[in-house]
């Protein structure tokens, strides 16, 4: 997770209202964009809270192996149970009709526990890696949608009651003739700026893509106990490498991405390895590169997407807000792949650029 300032008055606020703001009756008018009022949206990932949220999405991603869980949670309402500490220490429970599966983040490394299989495997966090269960919880969802917001793209949007707390609402209108992301509404808490509810809208579009909007809330620290995952009588605790296929190739591939590609820079402006994730706030980019065994069943699926077309870049799908590119490598079928909230020019261009590179 990223870190970021957070004002002094923001501290403040942090110890001396969440309470009183808490029980206050909701729909306030609406709030100027302020410096003060991004930054504290922006560094509340230290701000401790349990609760419940629900996301729902209408992407309908291919549906490859190595890519099931991405569809799911772009594409299906995902009902999440969560305790967060700080960005190195939270608990996040997707709840099914099946089952659960529960992720337990504790510094360097985290445990996924499916509960119907009784399967427990430990894994090094990658800094690297596709989007999970946690990304679409409102709070993780709504700081990563305003990572490098500028003010003059903010405008004011009235409050709401959101899980029992008077929230603050701001619109994000990204500047960038490259995204595909038309707005992104957010309300958020107003003394500690977590954000509460995310609406996001693709251009052209009446209703949001993706929503997600915690229904149960208390905003204190849990337990350290609670984000602790204790290994039930005779389960053996599994190790893997990598969390999936984006961290996999990262920590594989030996190859070395530009910090620039199609005029869009590394989110976090660090130099990439064989993954690069570029953009800033609602508009990103990922790219990494896919073996034969991986990029072909991708291809397939693609193909079958009625919007698909094969392009001298490779096979582009554009699904709802967002374009995927998968082009093709010399050797055994592998290929790059290009996927975000850009446009097909966007992507075409960042694959003109990686075959540029020695």
């Amino acid at each position: 997770m990223r870190r970021w300032l957070v004002v002094v008055l923001a501290a403040v606020l942090l110890v001396s209202l969440p309470v009183a703001v808490r029980h206050r009756p909701g729909g306030g008018p609406p709030t100027r964009p302020t410096a003060e009022l991004l930054a504290r949206v922006q560094g509340s990932g230290d701000v401790g809270w349990s609760g419940r949220a629900t996301s729902r999405g209408s992407l309908a991603l291919p549906s490859s192996d190595s890519f099931a869980t991405l569809g799911q949670l772009l594409g299906e309402q995902v009902d999440l149970r969560a305790w967060w500490r700080s960005p190195r220490s939270w608990r996040v429970d997707r709840i099914r009709s099946t089952g659960e599966t529960d992720t337990f983040r504790d510094g360097g490394g985290q445990v996924r526990w499916i509960f119907e299989s009784e399967r427990a495997t430990f894994s090094p966090v990658s800094r690297i890696r596709l989007p999970d269960a946690v990304d679409v919880l409102p709070a993780t969802l709504g700081r990563d949608l305003f990572q490098g917001a500028r003010l003059d793209e903010l405008t004011a949007l009235a409050g709401r009651r959101v899980a029992g707390v008077d929230a603050v609402g701001l619109t994000l209108h990204p500047s960038g003739t490259e995204t595909t992301v038309d707005h992104v509404d957010l309300w958020f808490e107003p003394a500690t700026g977590l954000p509460l509810r995310v609406d996001l809208y693709a251009k052209g579009a009446d209703l949001p893509v993706l929503t997600t909007a915690f229904t149960d809330l208390t905003l204190d620290a849990p337990d350290p106990d609670a984000v602790r995952f204790s290994a039930p009588a005779g389960v053996t605790l599994a190790y893997e490498e990598s969390t999936d296929v984006a961290a996999a190739a990262n920590a594989l591939e030996q190859l070395d991405l530009p910090v620039s590609v199609a005029g869009l820079a590394t989110r976090d402006g660090r130099d990439p390895g064989a993954v690069g994730v570029y953009g800033r706030g609602p508009t990103t980019m990922i790219v990494f590169p896919l073996r034969g065994s991986v990029a072909r069943p991708l291809r397939e699926q693609l193909d079958r997407n009625a919007g698909t077309t094969q392009t001298a870049a490779g096979t582009l799908a554009p699904i709802g807000p967002i374009t995927v590119l998968l082009t093709r490598l010399p050797g055994r079928g592998g290929g790059f792949l290009l996927a975000g909230t850009v446009t097909p020019e966007t992507l075409t261009a960042a694959a003109a650029d990686l075959q540029e590179q020695p």
